[in-house]
C-alpha cells in the first residue's frame, strides 16, 4: 500500500505540475478571450433561459434537470471539504485562485455543453448520449479516436474517485466525528440508498437532482450567509487578507504551517477544478441528455452550473473558515469546515454534519451516470449492470478507506480525465465561436431585451 501511494504522489506531481495550471487556466482564458468575455457578460440571460422549456429538442431530461444533475455532481464535498483542504495547505489565497479558476472556468463548462450537444448521437435504445468521448470522436474524426478513448478511460476510473470513494470518505468521516457512527454502517446505508436511484438510470437521478439539489443549496447558503451576518465587521479584512494571500503568500502561524504563492495557486486551482469541474468534461455528459435543439443555449445554463458552485457556494464556506480564523487551527477538510461554523454560529457544525451527507449523496448520483456514460463507450451497453453493481460496492469501500490516500487518487485522476478534454476543446474552438456568433446574432434583440 505505501509503495502504490508513493507512486499515486509522484503521478500527482507530474499531472498538477505547472503544465496543468496552464492548459486549466490558459484553456479557460483562450476561450473567455474568443467568447468575448460572453459568459460573464450574458449570465444573466443564461438564468433567464433556465427555466424556458424547448419543447421541441430531442433529448431525456429539461434543461434544468440536465443543470441539476450537473450540480449534483459539482456540489458536494468539494464545496466543504474541498475548500477547507485548500485554505488549510494553501492558505486563504488560495480561495482567490478558486475564484479565478472559476471566472475563466465558465467559459470552459459553456464550450463543453456547447459540444456535447453539438455532436451527441443516439444509443440502441433511442437514448440522447454525449459528452468529450463523442465530441472528439464525431468533431474531430477517427484520427483522434485514441483521444475519445482515453478520455472514456479516465473518466470511468476518476468517477470511482472523485464522484463515489471521495463522497463516501468526507460523509463517514464527519458523521463519525459528529455523532458517533460506524464508518462500515454509513458506506452500508449510502450504497443501498444511493442503489436505488441508479437503479433508474438518468430520469431518475435528474427527477431526484432537480428536488434535491435546489434544496440543500439553499438551505446550506442561507445558514452560511446566516454566520457570515453574524461576523459581518470581519469580512472586509477576511477580503483583504484572502486577496494579499494570493500574491505574497501566507506566513506560519498557529496550526498552519505556511504557504508559498505557487502552494496557494496550485490548491487553489486542484480545489476549485475538484469543485466546479470546469474541464474536467464531466457535466457536458449530463448536458448531452438536455431536451434542446439548441447548442448554445444549453451552454449559457451550463455555465451557470460554474458560477453557482464556485462563486456562490465555495466563496460563503471560504469566507466562513476565514473570517473565524479557524484556518489557524491545523484542522482540515470537512473536520476544519464544521469547526469554522461551529465557531461562527451555535450549532453550527450541524450544517456540515447534515448538509455533507447529502451533498455526497447528489453527487454520487451524478457521477454514477458519468462513469457509466464512459464505460458504455468504452464496452458497450451490457456492461451498465455489472459498472451500477460495482459503483454501490465501492461506496462502501470509500467509506472505510484512509482519507488521505483517497483524496490524493481523486485529485490525481481529475487531472489525468481533463487532458484530453481540453485537448479537444482547443481544437474545437473554432466550432464553438462560429455557433456562439450564429446564436448571439440571430437572437440579439431576445438576448438584451
Amino acid at each position: 500500500m505505501e509503495a502504490l501511494e508513493q507512486l499515486i504522489k509522484q503521478l500527482n506531481g507530474i499531472v498538477w505540475g505547472e503544465f496543468m495550471l496552464v492548459l486549466i487556466l490558459g484553456a479557460g482564458l483562450y476561450l473567455t478571450l474568443g467568447l468575448r468575455f460572453m459568459p460573464i457578460r450574458r449570465l444573466m440571460y443564461g438564468f433567464r433561459l433556465l427555466f424556458r422549456r424547448d419543447k421541441e429538442g430531442e433529448g431525456e431530461v429539461a434543461p434544468f434537470n440536465a443543470l441539476m444533475t450537473s450540480l449534483s455532481a459539482t456540489i458536494g464535498t468539494g464545496n466543504i471539504a474541498g475548500v477547507a483542504t485548500a485554505i488549510a495547505l494553501g492558505g486563504p489565497g488560495a480561495l482567490f485562485w478558486m475564484w479565478c479558476t472559476a471566472l475563466v472556468g465558465m467559459a470552459t463548462k459553456y464550450a463543453e455543453a456547447v459540444c456535447a450537444v453539438h455532436y451527441r448521437e443516439k444509443d440502441a435504445n433511442g437514448h440522447s448520449i454525449g459528452g468529450p468521448m463523442y465530441y472528439i470522436k464525431n468533431g474531430l474524426g477517427q484520427s483522434w479516436a485514441w483521444l475519445a478513448w482515453l478520455f472514456a478511460f479516465f473518466g470511468a476510473v476518476a468517477s470511482f474517485g472523485i464522484g463515489n470513494t471521495v463522497q463516501a470518505n468526507s460523509v463517514a468521516d464527519v458523521l463519525s466525528a459528529d455523532f458517533g457512527v460506524d464508518p462500515s454502517v454509513t458506506g452500508v446505508v449510502a450504497a443501498i440508498l444511493v442503489g436505488l436511484v441508479i437503479i433508474g438510470g438518468v430520469k431518475r437521478i435528474a427527477s431526484v437532482a432537480g428536488k434535491l439539489v435546489p434544496l440543500m443549496a439553499v438551505s446550506y447558503l442561507l445558514v452560511g450567509l446566516i454566520v457570515l451576518a453574524l461576523n459581518a465587521s470581519e469580512i472586509p479584512s477576511a477580503l483583504a487578507l484572502i486577496v494579499s494571500s494570493a500574491f505574497t503568500g501566507t506566513a506560519a502561524t498557529g496550526g498552519f504551517a505556511g504557504a508559498a504563492v505557487m502552494v496557494a495557486l496550485r490548491w487553489g486551482v486542484a480545489r476549485g477544478i475538484f469543485s466546479n469541474e470546469a474541464g474536467l468534461g464531466s457535466a457536458p455528459i449530463a448536458h448531452a441528455a438536455a431536451k434542446t435543439n439548441s447548442p448554445v443555449r444549453q451552454g449559457m445554463i451550463a455555465m451557470l452550473g460554474t458560477f453557482i458552485d464556485t462563486i456562490i457556494v465555495c466563496s460563503v464556506t471560504g469566507l466562513v473558515i476565514v473570517l473565524t480564523g479557524s484556518w489557524t487551527s491545523g484542522e482540515t477538510g470537512p473536520s476544519l469546515s464544521s469547526m469554522a461554523f461551529s465557531s461562527g454560529l451555535p450549532g453550527g457544525n450541524y450544517v456540515v454534519s447534515i448538509g455533507l451527507p447529502v451533498f455526497a449523496f447528489t453527487t454520487m448520483l451524478g457521477w454514477s451516470y458519468y462513469g457509466e456514460r464512459c464505460v458504455q463507450y468504452l464496452l458497450g451497453p451490457r456492461a451498465i449492470l455489472p459498472f451500477r453493481v460495482l459503483w454501490v460496492l465501492a461506496i462502501y469501500y470509500g467509506a472505510v478507506a484512509e482519507l488521505n490516500f483517497v483524496w490524493l487518487l481523486a485529485d490525481t485522476l481529475n487531472a489525468l480525465m481533463a487532458i484530453p478534454n481540453l485537448i479537444a476543446l482547443f481544437l474545437l474552438s473554432p466550432v464553438i465561436f462560429k455557433l456562439t456568433n450564429d446564436y448571439l446574432q440571430s437572437h440579439q434583440s431576445n438576448i438584451e431585451s
